[in-house]
């Protein structure tokens, strides 16, 4: 019987601190989906707010649906940290107590050297955690006079190298990507990921190339996704899902360049007309009849959270939500739909970067939730609740 989860990630979408946010430079006051729904006067997002999303706060606009039509609940991080990679690998089951490093005063000058003699590429501008939009702008002349790659970090642990591929090509970006990521690697210096920033200057500006962007992680240990793929079911990689985990666990993947894009790609999956064999790493492989399709939508962090957009991330929300109701219209009966976050990035507070946050927990499944509807589960700590529901699906 061929059944399918769908894991779908708002990312960032973080539902208030947690208690030792305080640990990550945080303030209590930190909530990124109740802040966005007040700076809009509310959102208008039905399809969640039936599976329970008003249950879990107060957030203006979003009712307490009784009773909700799933089960929901606020998921409590245990790993240390506020990251993509570290909230991601959770979700999946892999719990980190290290924090990853971060470099508030840039990267070592012994790293930089060899980046530098590796890549051939005569320098680097930078070398500071910034903004990336703000770093492109105020570095574009220069980096266009000498042809240096733009390297830069910022609160989180990333090394994260930009260029405009007018200029360089984008496959010299990902090499030289390549090169920091072994030089991380052999180092020890346990940087959770590198990042291709690939911006062009349009119209006199330089803006970012969302869908040339690549991220590459380190390699997760064992998660549930291995777990699925060693036993010879598909794990259908959407969005920046491939480059969280590295490729480790993954069968299918594809790239967006946009959340409305990851979303209908999620829509012809759940359908079964999403043409596997084109993603597939292995050309002709057959699987067994069960399918995770763990898909990420990237814009609410990147392009609203990190700008401090609070309108912008509103609008996010609120284009997912309508995506909602027809995946689970297009589930089947043993099928299963969890939406979740894997950090927050208030855009409401001081500062750009994660916000360490609870995440929300909705699940849907049309055999699992009874026709009577679900409940609120309350709080519970892990995000790898959400890996105990998957293997209950699959």
């Amino acid at each position: 019987m061929e059944v399918k989860a769908v894991i779908l990630v708002i990312d960032s979408m973080g539902i208030g601190a947690m208690d030792d946010c305080a640990e990550f430079g945080d303030i209590p006051q930190c909530n990124t989906l109740k802040h966005v729904c007040e700076f809009n006067e509310g959102l208008n997002v039905p399809n969640m707010e039936a599976l329970g999303l008003g249950h879990l706060g107060d957030f203006k606009g979003i009712a307490k649906i009784e009773p909700p039509r799933g089960y929901c609940a606020t998921l409590l991080e245990k790993s240390k940290g506020k990251d993509t990679t570290t909230g991601h690998w959770e979700i999946a089951g892999l719990v980190s107590n290290k924090p990853f490093a971060t470099f508030p005063n840039g990267f070592p000058k012994e790293l930089i050297d060899k980046f530098i003699a590796e890549t051939g590429c005569g320098g680097v501008l930078a070398n500071i955690p910034a903004s990336g939009t703000k770093i492109i702008e105020e570095l574009n002349e220069e980096h266009h006079l000498t042809k240096f790659p733009i390297v830069y970090t910022s609160a989180d642990s990333v090394f994260q190298i930009a260029l405009d591929t007018d200029l360089i090509p984008l496959e010299t970006l990902y090499q030289w990507c390549e090169i920091a990521r072994k030089l991380l690697d052999e180092g020890d210096y346990n940087v959770a990921r590198v990042i291709a920033r690939p911006y062009k200057v349009i119209d006199g500006k330089p803006t970012r190339i969302s869908k040339d962007r690549r991220d590459y992680s380190m390699v997760p240990k064992h998660t549930f996704l291995n777990e699925l793929k060693d036993r010879g079911d598909k794990v259908v990689a959407i969005g920046k899902i491939e480059d969280i985990f590295s490729k480790s666990g993954i069968t299918h993947a594809i790239h967006t360049g946009s959340n409305k894009e990851g979303l209908e790609l999620t829509l012809k999956a759940v359908k079964g007309e999403l043409p596997l064999e084109d993603i597939a790493y292995e050309k002709g492989k057959q699987y067994n009849d069960k399918t995770l399709i763990f898909t990420n939508l990237v814009d609410t962090d990147m392009l609203y959270g990190h700008r401090n957009d609070a309108a912008g991330y509103g609008k996010a929300i609120e284009e997912i939500d309508t995506y909602i109701k027809p995946i689970m219209d297009a589930m089947k009966e043993y099928d299963a739909l969890i939406i979740t976050a894997d950090h927050g990035c208030d855009p409401c507070v001081p500062g750009t970067d994660h916000t360490r946050e609870k995440v929300p927990f909705l699940f849907y499944g049309k055999k699992t939730v009874p026709k009577t509807g679900g409940e609120n589960l309350g709080e519970i700590l892990g995000f790898d609740y959400i890996v105990q529901n998957i293997k209950d699906t699959l």
